[in-house]
C-alpha cells in the first residue's frame, strides 16, 4: 500500500492514526528511508496516537527511547550499530511483546526481527516535504489489518491519480498501491 503526504503534518498525522487505530502492543514496526524523509516525523505521530507521555525524539545517540501512554512506545535507531547481533545487546526483545517497536533503519536488522511485522518505507516525493510512504505486510496478524490499513490509505489519498486500482485486495506481504 502506498500514500502521499504532503508535508510534515501530514507524515505526523498519518502516524497517529496507525499509532490509535491500528498498532497495538506486540507490533513491530520497521522505519526505513534515506535521512530526512520522515522516520521520526512518523514516529512522533505514531506516539500521539498511542497517547505517550512527552515528546517523541529521535533515539539517534541513544539508540533506545521508552516511552508510557495508552500502548508503550519503544523506539529504536539501529543506524549506529556495527552487526545484527547488537539489537540483541540493546535488550529490546524483552519489550517487544509489551510495547509498539519501531525500529529506524531497521532494514539493516531484519534477519534478527520477527517475521510478523509492518515495514514503512518513506522516500522523497517530487516536492520539498512530499513523502511517498509505502507499508508492507509481513505475517498473519498483518494479513487481518489489511482491510484497516487500506481505509486509512484511501482515506488520504487526495484524488483519482492516488487511488487504489479496482479488484486490488490486500494480503500477505502484498502491496498494495494508492499512489
Amino acid at each position: 500500500m502506498k500514500v502521499v503526504t504532503r508535508s510534515v503534518e501530514e507524515t505526523r498525522a498519518l502516524g497517529e492514526e496507525l499509532g490509535r487505530a491500528v498498532l497495538r502492543a506486540g507490533d513491530v514496526v520497521v522505519l526505513s528511508g534515506e535521512l530526512g524523509t520522515g522516520k521520526t516525523a512518523l514516529a512522533q505521530g505514531v506516539g500521539r496516537g498511542l497517547e505517550v507521555d512527552g515528546p517523541v525524539v529521535s533515539p539517534t545517540f541513544t539508540l533506545v527511547r521508552e516511552y508510557d501512554g495508552r500502548v508503550r512506545l519503544c523506539h529504536v535507531d539501529v543506524y549506529r550499530l556495527e552487526r545484527v547481533q547488537e539489537i540483541h545487546e540493546l535488550g529490546i526483545e524483552e519489550q517487544m511483546e509489551e510495547s509498539v517497536t519501531l525500529i529506524e533503519w531497521g532494514e539493516a536488522v531484519v534477519s534478527a526481527l520477527p517475521a510478523d511485522r509492518l515495514e514503512v518505507r518513506l522516500s522523497a516525493g517530487a516536492g520539498p516535504d512530499e513523502r511517498i510512504i509505502e507499508l508492507v505486510l509481513l505475517g498473519e496478524s498483518w494479513r487481518h489489518r489489511s482491510l484497516r490499513l487500506a481505509e486509512i490509505v484511501e482515506s488520504r489519498a487526495p484524488d483519482e491519480d492516488h487511488q487504489a486500482p479496482a479488484g486490488d485486495e490486500p494480503g500477505d506481504g502484498q502491496e498494495l498501491e494508492a499512489s
